[in-house]
């Protein structure tokens, strides 16, 4: 029997030191979308596999 895969969360000790790389604010956890929201920079950056992507060129506008 093999065991169920990890939740793809990232580690809760991680999300409390990221911030924007833009702006260098706190992050906040959309955990239905899987994405760090920067509220400031209108900017989502996607969870995969539990990884935060931290780069601008995966980061998704946020509409207004």
């Amino acid at each position: 029997m093999t065991t169920p895969p990890q939740s793809r969360r990232p580690d809760p000790h991680l999300l409390e030191i990221l911030v924007c790389p833009v702006t260098k604010t706190p992050l906040r956890y959309d955990e239905k979308r899987q994405e760090l929201i920067s509220d400031k920079a209108q900017l989502a950056f996607p969870i995969r596999e539990g990884i935060p992507i931290m780069l601008l060129d995966e980061a998704r506008k946020l509409e207004s």
